[in-house]
């Protein structure tokens, strides 16, 4: 059978190529065209636009970038309609992939969904829209199942695919990891500023500017794929920091503690047991929209879940040196530390176990025969 996979950013590649592993399993004729990054590459089938191409964050960037933005829709409808694929496989990146669902179930297309929009977070008026245009819906976090519900809309809970993503992952040795990137025998600070270029640009001189305050510690940089070394050291310049690209869950692994963009990375720091602060800075007008917009009390996946404050977000202008400094404190201290490693046990079981992508997988397949 043919799926159209589509994905817009970093994590949703990583959950991609699970998920096409999972695919060719279930159905080893597969054949598979996807808009995705190198992991998806690297399972196979074809790669039509990598998702740095359309790496647009906040709603000011998107704005600025319309025209680019519509040419890329126009231009997968197309693809679509020539690869005419049994079924169609949309993954997070709500605003571009529901535009394409729409027009996809008019076309007749059957159309899943893998991770569903955050409609919880915001504008929970789109369900009508994912009801309309979805055929199956296959969410990855416990409270999205009940959410739907009360919109009359069944939905699979699957569990969260980055579970298996850890678990499945080769062992990295700490002594091995410290000789290979020259790190030393102090423990790790973390640094994980974001993928995109405008959150790096907005939360790592913040971050950098603990490190002369914490001499005991080494921190070291985790590098987005999506991004080039040379973009980091204009930031770094000459911060006493290590950089490491592309290995975010071997740093994680070795880490005593983290500093944390808001994302997916709250979530594997979270199931690494890594204690983190959790940070957000965006542009000053896309942070006052957002504002008006978003409904809920926390912005990490760990305390959406948990539904509490188990770990600490600090956001816009309270993302400041000195609070950074503070919480980070915090996060060192034994005390706080057990508490949050006890929170993550429960974070983790609440999460339903290994195997999202088979169950994801076995679905769809079983869906497309039907």
């Amino acid at each position: 059978m043919k799926y159209y996979i589509l994905v817009g950013e970093a994590s949703g590649d990583l959950h991609g190529a699970n998920l096409m592993k999972a695919l060719l399993k279930q159905d080893p004729e597969a054949e598979i065209r996807f808009w995705g990054g190198d992991l998806m590459q690297e399972v196979g089938g074809t790669l039509v636009k990598h998702y740095k191409e359309r790496a647009f964050m906040g709603f000011v960037e998107v704005l600025m970038n319309l025209r680019k933005i519509l040419g890329m829709i126009s231009f997968c409808k197309k693809d679509i309609a020539q690869f005419n694929p049994d079924v169609l496989i949309f993954i997070d990146n709500s605003g571009f992939n529901l535009r394409i669902a729409k027009w996809a179930k008019q076309q007749g297309f059957r159309t899943n969904y893998y991770i569903s929009p955050q409609v919880w977070a915001s504008r929970a008026g789109r369900v009508k829209d994912i009801k309309r245009d979805i055929d199956e819906m296959f969410v990855i976090l416990p409270f999205e199942k009940e959410f739907y519900k009360k919109y009359e809309y069944d939905v699979h809970f699957v569990g969260h695919p980055l579970i298996d993503g850890i678990a499945g992952r080769k062992q990295v040795s700490i002594e091995e990891f410290r000789k290979e990137h020259d790190l030393g025998s102090k423990e790790i600070i973390a640094l994980l500023p974001g993928s995109r270029k405008q959150e790096i640009t907005k939360m790592l001189s913040v971050m950098l500017s603990l490190v002369d305050d914490f001499p005991k510690y080494q921190f070291v940089v985790a590098g987005a794929p999506s991004q080039s070394y040379e973009f980091y050291q204009e930031i770094i310049g000459a911060a006493n920091v290590k950089f490491i690209n592309n290995k975010t869950y071997d740093l994680l692994s070795v880490s005593h503690a983290a500093l944390v963009a808001s994302g997916t990375a709250t979530l594997e720091a979270a199931l690494f047991k890594v204690p983190q602060v959790v940070c957000y800075k965006g542009s000053n007008i896309s942070y006052q929209i957002a504002k008006r917009i978003i409904t809920l009390s926390y912005i990490s996946l760990v305390n959406l879940i948990m539904d509490r404050e188990v770990v600490k977000e600090l956001i816009q202008n309270d993302f400041t040196k000195e609070n950074l400094k503070h919480e980070l404190e915090r996060i060192l201290e034994a005390e706080h530390r057990q508490q949050l490693f006890l929170s993550y046990f429960d974070l983790e079981q609440k999460l339903g176990g290994k195997g999202a992508s088979a169950k994801a997988a076995k679905l769809i397949v079983d869906g497309v025969k039907k």
